[in-house]
């Protein structure tokens, strides 16, 4: 059975590639607004349905959908504020201002959809990280040596980013970076696909 994921993310791509399966990747074409009331957790949620459900519209087989948000709190209240992608080095620097001394809560949602049978495994995964208390020029010294303006939370912890924090706390390190890999392991074994 063909096994795809529905991801524009470089970094995903990346960690499946580690796992040594062949996977095609198709971009899934989703408004991923949140909705008003909608808590971090739903959004996750939601958005990795709809990204794997986008994809079965032209594509069959098991289809990985993912998406990640993080946040200073538990991620169970439409209250709680998302720290986006930054886009830019002016918000890049303000996020990270925010996040010093702080600890951020990374919220990953995953979906394993078989188009053939229609079962579809869902699960919520969180990571959370403690920022070193970082002065201005720290900061700035960071984001003048990584490209992190399409990153959530402004840092990038499979590379540099990993001297910004004091502490993580996970069972996954990459669910860290959007993909939880030892979940996504369990699911595809339930599908039939060992990666050993």
């Amino acid at each position: 059975m063909s096994l795809i994921l529905a991801s524009s993310s470089p970094f995903r791509k990346a960690i499946l590639d580690k796992l040594g399966l062949d996977f095609e990747v198709i971009a899934p074409n989703i408004n991923e607004s949140r909705k008003v009331n909608e808590s971090p957790i739903d959004l996750v949620t939601r958005l990795s349905k709809e990204k794997a459900l986008a994809v079965s519209k032209s594509r069959s087989g098991l289809i990985i959908a993912s998406d990640q948000v993080a946040t200073f709190d538990a991620g169970v209240s439409s209250d709680d504020v998302i720290l986006t992608k930054p886009q830019n080095e002016k918000n890049a620097f303000n996020q990270l201002k925010k996040s010093s001394g702080k600890t951020v809560n990374f919220i990953s949602g995953l979906v394993l959809m078989n188009t053939k049978t229609l079962n579809t495994q869902i699960h919520v995964e969180h990571f959370k990280v403690t920022f070193r208390t970082l002065t201005d020029n720290q900061i700035l010294n960071y984001l003048s040596k990584e490209d992190v303006l399409n990153c959530a939370g402004s840092f990038k912890s499979e590379s540099l980013g990993i001297a910004l924090f004091n502490q993580m706390e996970g069972n996954d390190p990459n669910s860290l970076i959007g993909l939880p890999t030892i979940q996504l392991i369990d699911m595809l074994a339930k599908e039939d696909v060992h990666i050993l």
